[in-house]
């Protein structure tokens, strides 16, 4: 397509959104993207940048600036919650090294600086109310005001005003998760790894932040109580350090360390079957939200924005291009979903007997063969969407 007489109106300025704007206006779209938010920020949390969402990144010229702002990481260690380390995996054994920890403020700002420098528009205060798909897709927005665009791309996350119209409601189920997440001081002056400390039933993610400074934690737990899908639901520390009062010290430390908490429930969606019609298209989490246990959200969606945007400048039509771009991204979209459904239990198993024998089998496959256990990671790590044909 010319993309340089192509209107694109983004819902969404999130990872996805930002992401995608960049793309296609270095590409020529005229591109507005509309954020219900009074201003671009994000809650205080982190995320991993894993080498295939970094070769966006880098494709989109912001590898520099993502550095500047991020920790390398070096290694990935899982620890029984009262014996210690169980296995530790060196990062560096990757393919590529380029696996990072970022402040999730931190990645919004590079990514709309990046949008803004190539020419999107970025508008705040648009609360969308309703889309429309058609030859000339139009957004209905909360103050009465409409928006009319070659294409509208739904980034807007969890609760997409995209996706119904495109796929009907669908209920997720609570999956009887719940995570909270905090940061704390690194008082403990941890370096750049990433810990995972394994209990019956429960698990806490922990790694650094802002050159060092902060630690970034995401405790989970087994629940049956219902808990809402809200990230800006807050709860009480304590109930946090009571639900894991008898894991190690090096981790109630950590708990200790928290001011601030707040509480989420871990709902399972299922990967949309529609990601495009009629000039509306889906991103990120509007299409295929993820449980956190592969830490790839963000990197899905880069790799999403990547290909939405390599579509419409190869393809002839619009809707040519938009078939495409769900071709490339649903099956791949749909295995990292279901491996991240799948692999929470790992990190919970609860009857002794059954735990012992795991980690001793961890123990054993990292000192007999580590680098065989980096490479079952390849077909994620390893997938480059700027290359991929």
């Amino acid at each position: 397509m010319k993309l340089d007489t192509l209107k694109v109106c983004v819902i969404g300025a999130g990872i996805g959104g930002l992401a995608v704007a960049r793309a296609l206006a270095l590409r020529g779209a005229d591109v507005s993207v509309l954020e219900q938010a009074p201003e671009i920020s994000e809650v205080g949390a982190g995320l991993q940048i894993s080498p295939n969402g970094f070769a966006v990144l880098r494709a989109l010229g912001l590898d520099a600036a993502l550095r500047a702002r991020a920790v390398q990481a070096e290694a990935v260690c899982l620890r029984d919650y009262r014996r210690g380390e169980v296995l530790r995996l060196d990062l560096g054994a990757l393919d590529s090294r380029d696996y990072y920890f970022i402040h999730r403020a931190d990645l919004i700002e590079v990514l709309a600086e990046g949008a803004r420098e190539a020419g999107a528009r970025i508008r705040l205060l648009q609360k969308v109310s309703s889309v429309e798909g058609g030859a000339q897709p139009c957004v209905h927005l909360a103050s009465g005001a409409r928006t009319e665009a070659d294409l509208v791309i739904g980034a807007d996350g969890l609760h997409s005003v995209v996706r119904p119209v495109l796929n009907g409601v669908s209920t997720p189920f609570f999956t009887r998760q719940v995570a909270w997440r905090a940061t704390v001081p690194n008082l403990w002056d941890r370096g750049p790894e990433v810990q995972v400390h394994m209990g019956p039933m429960r698990h806490v993610v922990s790694y650094p932040l802002r050159d060092g400074a902060l630690l970034n934690l995401v405790a989970v737990q087994e629940r049956a109580a219902w808990t809402a899908e809200s990230w800006s639901q807050r709860d009480d520390p304590v109930a946090l350090r009571a639900a894991f009062g008898d894991f190690s010290a090096d981790l109630r430390a950590m708990l200790d360390a928290v001011q601030e908490v707040h509480l989420w429930g871990l709902f399972r969606h299922p990967v949309a079957k529609v990601w495009q019609r009629d000039g509306l298209a889906l991103l990120g989490d509007a299409a295929h939200p993820t449980l956190p246990f592969m830490a790839q959200g963000a990197s899905m969606a880069l790799e999403d924005a990547w290909v939405l945007a390599d579509a419409l400048r190869d393809e002839a039509t619009r809707e040519a291009a938009l078939t495409r771009y769900q071709a490339r991204r649903e099956g791949r979209a749909a295995r990292v979903v279901g491996a991240a459904s799948r692999n929470a239990w790992k990190y919970h198993l609860s009857f002794p007997p059954l735990r012992w024998a795991a980690h001793t089998a961890l123990r054993a496959g990292g000192a007999i063969a580590p680098d065989r256990m980096m490479r079952q990671f390849d077909w994620l790590y390893g997938h480059d969407v700027t290359h991929a044909a």
